[in-house]
């Protein structure tokens, strides 16, 4: 039997704070062969992440301890690895995408200087015999115009298009090993099967290998040869992909085969006043060019766009990455410069004034696509949580203390981590610390961008639950964008499906799901519900 082209033993990772150490990695032992894909899922926190950049020693030397252990790639163990020696395998050998594009990508360089940049480190290429390469790369990915994506800042680019630009850094050396870390989390469906559709390629194409990290098993299914299931730093579950989701045999493995969002969307009730209105709503970029910059022309994120949000109701936005959803949440809450008119609650947000804006933000609060880069890294969750409360008004300390204990047992967190600081935290355990900083002003309006994306499923269902219970209870209205599908469909009473700037179709989610009018909302829906 030939050697595997990884083989980790006995691997455990303690993070150090002071003198003391903190094991989180217990012991395991995983092993890919050539032209294998490997899931590792389990729970946010369960050791994943943590495992997967172990292999490259990507963690901080300062930061963590092997108490014992190997990890051999090739033959080379990588633990034991010069610096210089390591930097050969990083980026060359082994790719890596990583859960969060924005905090990986460089905000002061634009696309093409950091993906000409990788190809220059290991294959040697200049500026000009890189750009062509980089350009195939961004058109395969599943980018639209490579030609203005390859100039643009990492800022100047959707949460979905980030990714697929580090999807494309991480497969333009063609690496012998892929590690994908939640690779096609932030994707929309359509471009998510388009992605999986390109691994399994240039996985027959290169021989390639990948250890797949993900809470989708709906993904598993697809890219998966073997499977190995996580939790609490322990392996607890690995077999053949069919074997394991078929015939699960811990508890745990079979908890997370069992979650699986409803298929009966909420009812609304049309006798519930608006809390929300928008109407002829634009957002339009300008874009100059020509010699003297002249020329102007715009791209037009939001053209036009009509919605109305009843109180207490949930309205769903779906639509490709890059079609303007997150730009239409981030204007409806006054966060980006809009035309139109928007009332929440009866009041004209369009026209307020700054001093009477920041008073209506007690109203409306918005949870980020990407919780590192909202989240304050020199703050304690205790302080980024109870943040709100201090800002509109001044509460004694134990009443921001209680209600930020309050908000982490309503979103899955230990109060007991209160003190920590957000780098310390899984991608997961980031988003819930977001969204109880958002709930935790109990608003009216709350708009949520991919509130779940970087979530298991079992916590995803926690999550879910609870905006229904808070909706219920203090009879809040959300605007829930989201790439998933089947969220949308268990939480929204109706969905706006958005293209190129425009709702191009909306009602009610029974009625959207069931007999779809818009051929691209019949392509969306036939997409996520045929991955399985």
């Amino acid at each position: 039997m030939s050697e595997p082209l990884l083989a980790v033993r006995d691997l455990r990772v303690a993070f150090r704070s002071g003198k003391d150490l903190r094991e989180v990695v217990h012991g395991i032992d995983l092993s890919i062969a050539e032209n294998e894909s490997l899931a590792l899922v389990g729970e946010s926190g369960s050791g994943k992440t943590v495992t997967a950049q172990s292999i490259l020693r990507l963690l901080p030397d300062s930061l963590v301890s092997y108490p014992s252990g190997s990890i051999n790639f090739r033959g080379r163990d990588t633990l034991t690895l010069s610096e210089s020696g390591l930097q050969s395998v990083r980026g060359g050998e082994i790719g890596m995408v990583f859960q969060e594009p924005m905090s990986s990508l460089n905000p002061l360089h634009t696309v093409g200087k950091q993906l000409s940049e990788t190809l220059f480190l290991h294959r040697g290429l200049g500026v000009a015999a890189a750009r062509p390469k980089c350009l195939d790369w961004l058109s395969r990915v599943g980018l639209a115009d490579p030609e203005r994506k390859f100039a643009a800042y990492p800022h100047q680019l959707s949460g979905g298009e980030r990714q697929r630009v580090m999807i494309a850094m991480a497969l333009a050396n063609e690496p012998k090993l892929l590690i994908a870390d939640e690779p096609t989390t932030a994707l929309d469906v359509t471009i998510q099967a388009q992605i999986l559709e390109l691994l399994k390629a240039l996985r027959s194409e290169l021989g390639m290998s990948i250890l797949f990290i993900t809470h989708n098993l709906e993904i598993v299914r697809r890219v998966a040869d073997r499977i190995a299931v996580m939790r609490d730093g322990l392996i607890v579950e690995e077999g053949p992909c069919a074997d394991v989701l078929s015939r699960p045999s811990h508890e745990y493995t079979k908890s997370l085969v069992s979650a699986e969002p409803s298929d009966t969307p909420p009812l609304g009730d049309n006798s519930r006043p608006a809390l929300l209105e928008a109407r002829d709503m634009k957002v339009w970029y300008p874009v100059f060019s020509g010699g003297l910059r002249r020329k102007k022309t715009f791209v037009k994120a939001v053209d036009g766009v009509e919605l109305t949000v009843r109180a207490g109701e949930t309205l769903g936005v779906a639509g490709e990455s890059g079609s303007g959803k997150t730009t239409l949440g981030k204007a409806i809450l006054r966060l980006v410069a809009s035309e139109g008119l928007i009332t929440i609650d009866g009041a004209r947000v369009d026209s307020l004034r700054e001093r009477e804006l920041r008073l209506m933000r007690m109203k409306m609060q918005i949870v980020f696509q990407d919780p590192f880069g909202s989240l304050n890294p020199r703050m304690t969750v205790e302080s980024i949580i109870g943040e709100g409360l201090s800002a509109f008004g001044t509460p004694a300390r134990a009443e921001v203390e209680e209600a930020v204990v309050a908000a982490m047992r309503d979103v899955g967190l230990d109060p007991a981590i209160r003190f920590r600081y957000p780098h310390e935290f899984s991608g997961g355990q980031r988003q819930r610390v977001a969204i109880a900083r958002a709930l935790v002003l109990k608003p009216r309006l709350l708009v949520l961008d991919e509130p779940t994306s970087s979530l298991d499923r079992t916590i995803q269902f926690q999550v879910i639950a609870l905006l229904r219970d808070l909706q219920e209870k203090y009879g809040m209205s959300y605007v829930f964008i989201s790439h998933d599908l089947k969220v949308l469909k268990s939480v929204c009473h109706e969905v706006a499906i958005m293209k190129a700037g425009k709702i191009v179709e909306t009602g009610p989610t029974a009625r959207v799901f069931d007999a779809p009018r818009e051929p691209y909302t019949r392509e969306l829906i036939s997409t996520a519900f045929g991955l399985s």
